[in-house]
């Protein structure tokens, strides 16, 4: 792979780079015709990283098509698909992490200790072996973007990261590999998540301030389907991802809720910085 990234950079061609854990969906392949658009060649990696699951999560179970995917990457023009095994990316006496400190100890973080440096990890070999111009990523993981900005601004990469915006249902649903675990029935709860956005960005919009109220909206919104339980709601600054009080300019509103036994995320970005506010992802 780094051989034939090196003989396109060295003829001058840019090379645009998708990383993914399969089970590829509309989301995903938004993903790859942005970086169809935007670079001579693209790249695409499938890769279920067993670093950012903890030991109580869903690695084993984690769905995985690779056939299917290949042909999705294949039709969508992706030129070279990297779809390494555990080995390749870890050797047996693997022993160097990346930690980027402040912004991977909240929201996500904070339940899940270790996620963040499995994925800044994997992400910097992905970089290293793809040797990528730009790579893309959707806003629906806002704080991975936030890590792995961070982590290629701290290290000096050479690397432009894009975020892309996050693909819906219909019903407002942010798509995600794992919807697929989901009862019918949970299905047709989990759209709160957007709902629970929604309400809070329509408080926003009519002059709202106050966190508080805002966090009470959604948490409500939340608490009215049975098989829903938080792990956080929040309201942060979209840079920091710290915790606020006040929304008076911009706030991101983030979530995490499981829905039976399903771990969901989503969030949406308030701006009245310059009269645009709504889902940074749809």
């Amino acid at each position: 792979m780094k051989t034939w990234s090196k003989e396109r950079l060295a003829e001058g061609y840019s090379i645009g780079f998708v990383p993914t854990m399969g089970y590829l969906h509309d989301g995903h392949l938004s993903l790859i015709h942005a970086a169809r658009n935007e670079n001579a060649f693209v790249v695409a990696s499938i890769f279920v990283n067993p670093t950012q699951f903890g030991p109580a999560e869903d690695l084993s179970t984690y769905p995985r098509d690779p056939e299917s995917d290949s042909l999705k990457c294949r039709d969508a023009g992706v030129d070279a698909l990297f779809m390494p095994g555990v080995d390749e990316i870890y050797g047996p006496n693997f022993q160097t992490y990346v930690n980027v400190e402040r912004v991977s100890g909240l929201l996500c973080g904070a339940s899940r200790p270790g996620h963040f440096r499995g994925v800044a990890t994997v992400v910097l070999k992905l970089f290293n072996i793809v040797l990528p111009t730009a790579a893309y990523f959707g806003a629906k993981d806002y704080q991975q973007l936030q890590v792995i900005k961070t982590m290629v601004g701290d290290l000096d990469l050479d690397v432009r990261v894009v975020s892309c915006p996050t693909l819906r249902e219909a019903d407002g649903l942010a798509m995600s590999s794992r919807n697929s675990y989901l009862t019918p029935d949970q299905r047709k709860q989990a759209v709160c998540l957007y709902q629970a956005l929604v309400s809070a960005r329509e408080l926003f919009e009519r002059g709202e301030t106050d966190a508080e109220s805002m966090l009470g909206a959604m948490t409500e919104r939340i608490a009215r389907e049975p098989d829903t339980v938080p792990d956080y709601i929040s309201l942060v600054d979209p840079e920091t991802l710290e915790d606020l009080k006040v929304v008076d300019r911009c706030a991101l509103a983030a979530l995490a809720v499981r829905v039976g036994n399903t771990r969901l995320i989503d969030n949406m970005l308030f701006n009245r910085l310059d009269g645009d506010s709504g889902p940074i992802n749809s």
